[in-house]
């Protein structure tokens, strides 16, 4: 028995060690597998993992850096987030510095007006961009005005002047009569301090009057905000009172008459002419005739053709109406860059221009806009009965705005004519985008001998006009109503027939 227990015991401690031999064994055997592959693949994993994110962490600390311009992307129709090249000339031609204060409290800014802002301070050295809480400094915006001036404003200032423009003017509004309510129509932000820019540093300040007493007609508000952004002065005048037009004038605007000019009246504006003047001329049919007008007109070898205008070519004019002219934009200097662009312009009821034959040889005449070669016109306007052309009618290209320059003696004389009453209407100017008030501003911008416009109009927050023409009109037509249809007939008609033989 004691050597049975015995064998029993030997036997236990061999099994034992066999059993400690046997776990040694299968730990070795689990420990490579781990420590050699897959802790390996695992620690390359985290390393890439880590190496990854710190990437990612200095690539966003980097991109953050960057200007917001490269950064972001403006997507919407009117260019509501992006800067302009009119702003990105007047910042880069800046010579003196610049500093813009945004009044605002520290979490009230506006962030349309903060993100403008940032752009600004982009495009130029000279150009520093600071925000001032009113709270915390309630003394600060008394050094450039007495006036109060609301959250959100913007104060622009240079060594000469300082300018400030007030939250509301950044932002048009116009009044929904289903609603009786205001909506917020248009943004300008960027138009109102590139304007304020170029204030605070020109040293030429244009001063254009506008001829009174003939029941001319009333500028628009349109008109008056974008001349007013091109740092023209406006002041009214009356010939009749005025012993002559003011020695300050850099230009005299003549605004649709309705009645025509006194024989003194002309002789001073034939006179501040001859010495160097400017005139902005705009007429159309009206049903009386302004003989002393035509001879302002005459001594600079324009004359006006009786009757309206008309264009044979769908091209050129919209609405089904041919009254309603779409002429061609031609390159010159009043035009600035509106021929090589996608702009338009509206002329509704125009009248045709012709160069006099006697006139003198120091003056060059310089067609705007043309009608196509199409034209015609109908001259007695009282008894017109059918849109269509007639036997009897003056057929041609014809001008309806033209350019008139005189250089002698170093006196450079300066006239723009448009035969068109109704071009500056803001409805007719908004079926055009602004084309029309382009043109305005362009033209200014050559008879006041200003480098640039800065005259921007406004970003629309509302849909815009689409300008299509009688022509293109009638192809997108024929397009959805003929060609689709025959198109998916003809298609499915081929798909059908495939089918059915298989």
């Amino acid at each position: 028995m004691l050597k049975a227990g015995k064998k029993t015991a030997q036997t236990d401690k061999t099994e034992k060690k066999r059993s400690r031999k046997r776990k040694r064994f299968h730990l070795k055997k689990i420990l490579p597998k781990w420590s050699s592959k897959n802790i390996r693949n695992g620690s390359y994993s985290i390393g890439a993992v880590v190496i990854v994110i710190a990437i990612v962490v200095v690539v966003n600390m980097i991109v953050g850096e960057l200007p917001s311009g490269w950064t972001s992307f403006d997507l919407s129709d009117s260019g509501l987030y992006s800067i302009g090249d009119t702003t990105k000339d007047a910042a880069g031609t800046l010579e003196e510095d610049v500093s813009i204060y945004l009044i605002a409290e520290s979490g009230s800014e506006d962030d349309l007006i903060v993100n403008l802002l940032e752009r600004y301070e982009e495009l130029s050295s000279h150009i520093t961009v600071e925000q001032i809480d009113p709270v915390l400094n309630p003394n600060f915006t008394s050094q450039y005005t007495d006036d109060t001036v609301d959250s959100n404003s913007v104060i622009v200032v240079s060594e000469k002047r300082s300018k400030v423009i007030n939250y509301t003017d950044m932002y048009e509004t116009t009044l929904d009569y289903s609603t009786y309510s205001y909506q917020t129509t248009g943004f300008d932000g960027e138009g109102q301090i590139t304007s304020a820019i170029d204030y605070v540093t020109t040293d030429n300040m244009p001063v254009m009057y506008v001829l009174q007493g003939h029941d001319e007609l009333s500028m628009t508000d349109t008109m008056t905000e974008l001349i007013e952004k091109g740092n023209i002065e406006i002041q009214e005048l009356n010939l009749v009172t005025a012993e002559s037009v003011p020695e300050d004038a850099d230009c005299l605007f003549i605004y649709g008459p309705q009645r025509d000019l006194s024989e003194e009246e002309a002789e001073k504006i034939i006179t501040y002419l001859e010495d160097g003047g400017k005139a902005f001329i705009v007429s159309g049919y009206t049903g009386t005739d302004m003989p002393n007008l035509a001879l302002v007109l005459e001594n600079y070898g324009l004359s006006t053709i009786d009757g309206l205008v008309f264009d044979g070519d769908a091209n050129h004019y919209i609405s089904g109406n041919p009254t309603y002219l779409v002429p061609e934009i031609q390159s010159a200097d009043a035009t600035g860059s509106m021929a090589d662009s996608n702009a338009y312009v509206l002329l509704p009821y125009a009248q045709a221009i012709e160069e006099t034959e006697n006139h003198r040889d120091t003056i060059t005449i310089t067609s705007l806009l043309k009608t196509s070669d199409s034209a015609y016109i109908k001259e007695n306007v009282d008894n017109i009965t059918t849109i269509e052309r007639e036997s009897g009618d003056v057929e041609g290209t014809f001008d309806l705005a033209v350019a008139v320059e005189e250089s002698y003696d170093d006196i450079d004389t300066k006239l723009v004519y448009i035969t068109c009453l109704n071009i500056f209407n803001e409805q007719i100017d908004a079926m055009v985008s602004g084309g029309n008030t382009e043109l305005l501003t362009n033209a200014l911008s050559w008879m006041c001998n200003m480098e640039s416009t800065v005259s921007i109009p406004s970003k629309s927050l509302t849909v815009d006009y689409l300008t299509v023409t009688a022509a293109a009109a009638r192809m997108s037509s024929m397009l959805t109503t003929i060609v689709l249809p025959v198109a998916c007939l003809v298609i499915g008609g081929y798909v059908w027939f495939k089918r059915r033989r298989r």
